[in-house]
């Protein structure tokens, strides 16, 4: 091909909507991990969607250079279009055949990255009124929902988008209201009842697709949280589904159940035994075991095979989540239980280098690394340059907070064996006139 029509090609595919335009960076993700999940989606999950799964798993192969078997998933999810779409609408193709000419480009066959390119443009020429938009919104958002939280805004919007076309669609209303729910819980963020939106979306999506299991365990787990009746039976289904087990065991594990739990959570990770999530979860509930021990009986000696399986689920978790920013931070606090510094330390300084941190993640676990150097490793100048890194980060009111006031409680005790330590003065100096710009600030906008 020459270099003209090669370019030619290139504009053309850079104006196809699928994986390959949809700007899911390899630095975003763990390949190996998300190939994982994607093919327990294939093994435990009864969609008729499936198709999505592979054409996510193709765009997977792509990000680590095996061709053959992104094309060997394109031809799978082709197939499956096939089998759930007896009346042959072919707006379903747009996203596969988009990616099947990436793929074809990238492995140097134009003339077969052409031919797709063509078919995408023959779909939309036929279906002038009804171009598929819905279908591409939704498939988007899907894959985003699985990258990771870092695209969870966007894959709202783009359902949004979908059901704004196709406002009954089951798999829209269950994606919809998923990554809501997910949104609402994200680092820890609490909301009153009145402002939770993925209660109503729950429901509705459960009208929509009475026979999704996993979107009544979120609802069951919303209602748990805000104290309103649930009805247990309609979760506890499926055992052999280990994504089900993973948010019935969750539901246990808050209602004090913990032995429960962890029953639930040893059967989904026979079936599933690499997930990082469920690992995760496992080491939470040895945690929750061992404080009760603590607090409840503590002139008692705890089974220390109790904390050692809260670290061993810890380590797996991160070992096969590698992104997973709170295992780390489970996982140091659990060091720090057994007095085990050196590795706390060592965790702390493997979850700050993380490419794909966000800033709220960041002014998180800045704060919680701060409190470890002041009260174990005992270094007030290493504590206060990471209370100064939190409070620099405007997102977390609650961290910024925390941030401040240890940071006056610092200062203050300086200030007390010298009065006249420059670096207390200013920055109590600085958080005067900070709370009194703020001050002038709210007085401006009373009316």
């Amino acid at each position: 091909m020459s270099e003209i029509s090669k370019e030619t090609l290139e504009l053309r595919l850079k104006q196809l909507k699928c994986h390959f335009t949809w700007k899911l960076l390899l630095k975003d993700t763990e390949p190996d991990e998300l190939e994982d999940r994607l093919n327990d989606q294939l093994t435990f999950l009864v969609t008729k969607n499936k198709y999505m799964v592979y054409n996510l798993l193709a765009y997977m192969m792509h990000l680590k250079g095996d061709y053959p078997k992104a094309i060997a998933n394109l031809e799978k999810a082709e197939e499956m279009i096939k089998e759930n779409n007896p009346d042959g609408t072919d707006h379903r193709y747009l996203v596969t055949y988009g990616n099947y000419a990436w793929v074809f480009y990238y492995f140097n066959q134009y003339e077969e990255s052409q031919k797709y390119i063509d078919k995408v443009e023959q779909i939309h020429e036929e279906l002038k009124d009804t171009p598929g938009r819905a279908e591409i919104y939704g498939e988007k958002a899907w894959a985003l929902l699985a990258f990771t939280a870092q695209h969870y805004e966007e894959s709202k919007q783009c359902f949004e988008k979908a059901l704004k076309l196709e406002p009954e669609d089951p798999e829209w209303n269950s994606g919809y209201a998923t990554v809501v729910y997910r949104l609402e819980g994200l680092n820890g963020r609490k909301f009153p009842a009145s402002e939770c939106r993925s209660l109503e979306l729950l429901k509705r999506a459960i009208e929509k697709n009475p026979n999704d299991l996993v979107v009544k365990a979120l609802l069951a787990l919303k209602l748990q949280v805000l104290r309103k009746p649930y009805i247990e039976e309609d979760i506890v289904q499926a055992p052999s589904n280990p994504y089900l087990l993973r948010y019935v065991a969750k539901f246990y594990k808050r209602a004090g159940m913990v032995d429960k739990a962890l029953e639930l959570l040893k059967t989904a990770i026979d079936l599933t035994p690499s997930s990082g999530a469920l690992h995760h979860q496992t080491g939470l509930c040895y945690w929750k075991k061992y404080l009760y021990y603590k607090n409840e009986f503590p002139s008692k000696n705890i089974d220390p095979s109790i904390i050692e399986k809260t670290i061993f689920h810890f380590e797996k978790a991160v070992e096969y989540k590698k992104m997973f920013v709170f295992a780390y931070l489970d996982l140091a606090k659990a060091y720090r239980e057994i007095e085990d510094l050196q590795k706390a330390e060592e965790t702390y300084q493997a979850v700050l280098a993380l490419s794909n941190l966000t800033d709220e993640e960041r002014q998180k676990i800045y704060y919680i690394y701060g409190c470890f150097k002041e009260r174990y490793m005992k270094s007030e100048s290493e504590a206060i340059d990471c209370y100064k890194k939190s409070l620099q980060i405007n997102i977390l009111q609650n961290e910024r907070e925390k941030s401040e006031t240890a940071l006056r409680r610092i200062y203050f005790n300086k200030m007390k064996n010298d009065f006249y330590d420059d670096e207390a003065f200013a920055f109590l100096s600085f958080v005067h006139k900070t709370k009194e710009e703020r001050k002038d600030a709210i007085d401006k906008k009373k009316p």
